[in-house]
């Protein structure tokens, strides 16, 4: 007799019908209340969604409903991703692995390999198998992630399917119309306005259970395992109706009017703004350098003092020509016209290389960013977006933008989204320049001067510069 035929019928029957009990009594671990409604929801409908803020455990629910319906359900056949095979195997995969060592039965009638968990009785027909796709793979590709599972009892389980591609959720869906039993089950953050989590908690509702589960500490319902210090620490920085606290602490999907980090009227705004002296002299004059990549991408050099930008710098380069030298003179000049006290210089690729070299060597001590570099601010996923969204908050706080109107549609075309981590991602600088025709050189130039913190003018700066009022006029000059 083996090990599952020992166990009593009235058990198993009794665990088929209720995944919580089945959590409670053969895997030893007690649900949280909204971890119970999940696992309840689960036992009765074909398709449960799970979305999700920051830390509440909906892995681990995953990797139990799993493991309910792999020892429930004869000659059971699953398929389980996530957005990437890393993520599917440091996180689901693990907690699979771990919540199968915590129970002795699970232990005795399953085996378990880094891709697949079978049920011993019958390895070949009996199991739960990790599915992955290329990163580069077409819509095609996609849609044979999960496909190929036959069987009278077939789940498929997504995990951060926020951002997994419409097309395996597509595959996914199409098996519900054969074999006895199809269940779909899918959690993640609500990090973008597309893909199978928003479909199925917006545009599908009626089509899935749909469980929410969130950090606000107001909440009575609110997850447990989410710190409630921490959460009331980021409203409180930041305010309920920022999308980085709707994502990653209620668990809730950010408006589409948001995905844009600045309109066309913020921009004509700033145009028309005018300030009176005194309130951006006192503030330290810095040139931002966007360094030309390929192509037709330009050069900008782009001078700010406080809450006043200036007129830019635009450098085309010849082919076969001196760049780096040529760069380097620009900078020159311009510290010498503007009287600048700080440069800073987008460095990402190495493209700036030859003329962050020779700045340096030249006693010009420029400040070097990588916009692919890690975010002073955890709230975003690299330099780019901290300093995009910082400059966004300028234009809007009061700042004084030169008419230059390609910066109309430089700095209102990007949008931003949330990486898989719930962090701010701008949009990648290659499909902007794709949608606006041009890459956005004006306004990276703009962004790189806030890669330090803003910081009063030098004493000493101040009285070389006596009697220099820095107007539009002079400030347009040293592009001559």
């Amino acid at each position: 007799m083996t090990t599952r035929a020992a166990i009593a019928r009235e058990k198993l029957r009794r665990w088929a019908a209720s995944a919580p009990i089945f959590v409670r009594e053969c895997i030893g671990a007690t649900p949280d209340a909204w971890q119970d409604e999940a696992l309840t929801a689960i036992s009765t409908s074909p398709r449960l969604a799970m979305k999700a803020s920051k830390g509440p455990g909906k892995t681990a629910v995953l990797a139990w409903i799993i493991l309910w319906f792999l020892t429930t359900r004869p000659l059971a056949k699953i398929g389980a991703t996530s957005i990437t095979g890393e993520n599917l195997h440091d996180n689901l995969w693990a907690e699979l692995a771990k919540w199968r060592m915590d129970s002795p039965m699970l232990r005795a009638t399953t085996t378990w390999t880094a891709t697949r968990v079978s049920v011993n009785d019958a390895p070949e027909q009996w199991f739960a198998t990790a599915r992955t796709w290329p990163k580069h793979a077409d819509a095609q590709r996609q849609a044979e992630t999960l496909a190929g599972l036959h069987a009278d009892h077939v789940m498929f389980a997504l995990d951060e399917s926020g951002s997994i591609p419409q097309a395996v959720m597509t595959t996914a869906e199409a098996v519900q119309a054969s074999g006895k039993e199809a269940k779909l089950v899918q959690a993640g953050n609500t990090t973008t306005l597309d893909g199978p989590l928003y479909r199925a908690c917006v545009t599908d509702r009626a089509h899935w259970a749909v469980v929410s589960i969130n950090g606000d500490p107001d909440d009575p319902n609110r997850s447990p395992r989410v710190s409630i210090e921490w959460a009331r620490q980021q409203i409180e920085s930041y305010g309920r109706d920022n999308p980085w606290v709707m994502v990653n602490v209620l668990g809730q999907f950010p408006p589409a009017s948001l995905n844009a980090l600045l309109g066309p009227e913020d921009v004509e705004t700033a145009f028309a703004r005018r300030l009176r002296d005194e309130v951006y002299n006192w503030a330290q004059r810095r040139i931002g350098v966007d360094v030309a990549r390929f192509g037709d991408d330009r050069t900008v050099l782009f001078p700010r003092q406080g809450l006043r930008a200036f007129r830019p710098r635009v450098l085309r380069h010849a082919r076969g020509s001196a760049v780096s030298t040529e760069i380097a003179g620009a900078v020159f000049a311009g510290k010498n016209r503007f009287g600048s006290e700080l440069e800073l210089m987008d460095c990402t690729g190495g493209w700036a290389a030859g003329a962050r070299d020779v700045l340096l060597t030249s006693g010009v001590p420029v400040i070097e960013l990588e916009f692919g570099g890690k975010a002073l601010d955890p709230r975003y996923e690299n330099r780019r977006a901290e300093l995009w969204f910082q400059m966004a908050e300028w234009v809007k706080g009061g700042g004084w933008l030169p008419k230059v109107p390609e910066l109309v549609g430089e700095l209102t075309a990007p949008t931003y989204t949330f990486s898989r981590r719930g962090k701010f991602l701008i949009e990648p600088k290659e499909l902007v320049k794709a949608r606006i025709g041009r890459s956005p050189d004006l306004a990276d130039g703009l962004a790189t001067t806030f890669g330090m913190p803003e910081r009063p003018r030098d004493a000493v700066g101040r009285m070389g510069t006596a009697g220099r009022a820095l107007t539009a006029d002079r400030a347009a000059g040293w592009e001559e």
